[in-house]
């Protein structure tokens, strides 16, 4: 038997939310430059402070940042390799090589 009353949850004919990929991947997205293919995904921080290959300084404990991966490398993407970046770093990469691994 149809129900007797109409959905509230969205109205007839109305379109549908788009999907907000960012938010549906976590923010994950990949990039590749002449370092070579990197997982990315903006944070909006944490708990602990991160040593940045960038530029040798801390990111500071709930600072947003980037964090980043290879996954062309040989020995795969792992949780070891992981590098926590400040964004203008991050984006500066390509300029300026990382002081640190």
């Amino acid at each position: 038997m149809p129900r007797s009353r109409p959905s509230s949850r969205r109205p007839y004919g109305a379109e549908p939310v788009p999907l907000d990929v960012d938010r549906a991947t976590g923010g994950r997205r990949s990039e590749s430059g002449p370092d070579g293919e990197w997982t990315v995904q903006r944070v909006r921080g944490s708990d602990r402070e991160y040593r940045c290959p960038g530029c040798d300084q801390l990111v500071a404990a709930g600072t947003p940042h980037v964090v980043a991966w290879r996954t062309d490398d040989w020995r795969g993407a792992g949780v070891d390799e992981r590098r926590h970046w400040h964004a203008a770093c991050w984006d500066a990469r390509g300029r300026r090589g990382p002081t640190r691994r």
